[in-house]
């Protein structure tokens, strides 16, 4: 696999990013809002869709990369935040919990997913703190 594959990879990760935020939100505003079709089949199957070619891409990139958890730490931090959107997301768009605590949930998942993506656009286990405060 070349430089030009891992490119393309990289867009389809991308591209896989941004489509699955973008579902979240939009799956996230109709849950918080009880609308039926949020809890709909395509609601509810179409994002397992999305982040599973996500996770294909990223483990598939790390491995074409040679990152493990051991030699690129901000992996770490990106694995364990990875979980706890999930957590958050799922406290969120589960019905039956209060409409408070499903909004907090939403709101720090959607902050969540963007302490991911800065921690891959800096590949330093702070993201964007890592910019103001390189010692930390």
């Amino acid at each position: 696999m070349g430089p030009e594959d891992y490119l393309l990879l990289k867009a389809v990760h991308r591209s896989a990013a941004t489509l699955s935020i973008a579902g979240f939100l939009l799956r996230g505003f109709g849950a918080l809002r009880q609308l039926p079709w949020a809890r709909n089949r395509v609601a509810r199957t179409l994002p397992h869709v999305v982040d599973t070619v996500l996770l294909a891409s990223a483990l598939t990139m790390a491995w074409l990369a040679g990152w493990t958890p051991a030699n690129a730490p901000w992996l770490d931090a990106k694995i364990v935040a990875l979980l706890v959107y999930i957590g958050l997301g799922m406290l969120a768009l589960r019905p039956g919990r209060s409409l408070a605590l499903r909004t907090t949930a939403f709101v720090l998942a959607v902050l969540t997913f963007g302490y991911i993506v800065s921690v891959a656009f800096t590949k330093h286990p702070l993201g964007l703190l890592s910019l103001v405060s390189p010692q930390l």
